[in-house]
């Protein structure tokens, strides 16, 4: 394994995490209009602590690198499902760099899914 190799999984990990990180201890703050945006789109409320909880979690996990390729695969189809349902205008701008970005990210899962955690991980420890 080379260095770059060596710094760069756990590096990437990280930064694809810190916005489920940032995002679900966000949503805590402003609990009451998250979940009102939530049900604008149909979305039903009650299912903010389970998103909250996911988000955060899930950012831990992969920042650990602990159950990556599980989590990294339900975050995937997360990044996908929250796309279509609070970005699906792509006709606005705004949405559709968030419909991108979201593609974007569920792309990155996916990597990890395909090649593991890389160095640094808890995964990458138990294995050896």
């Amino acid at each position: 394994m080379t260095a770059i190799q060596t710094f760069s999984a756990p590096l990437g990990r990280v930064l694809l995490s810190l916005i489920f990180l940032i995002s679900g201890v966000g949503k805590i703050s402003g609990y009451a209009g998250t979940q009102a945006y939530m049900e604008s789109v149909g979305v039903p409320g009650a299912l903010l602590p389970a998103v909250i909880a996911f988000e955060v979690l899930g950012g831990l996990a992969i920042v650990l690198g602990w159950q990556t390729r599980l989590v990294a695969f339900l975050l995937a189809g997360f990044c996908l499902l929250s796309a279509v349902l609070f970005h699906g205008n792509v006709g606005d701008q705004g949405q559709q760099i968030q419909f991108l970005k979201n593609l974007g990210l569920a792309g990155g899962f996916l990597v990890l899914v395909a090649h593991g955690a890389g160095a640094w991980s808890i995964d990458n420890r138990k294995a050896a």
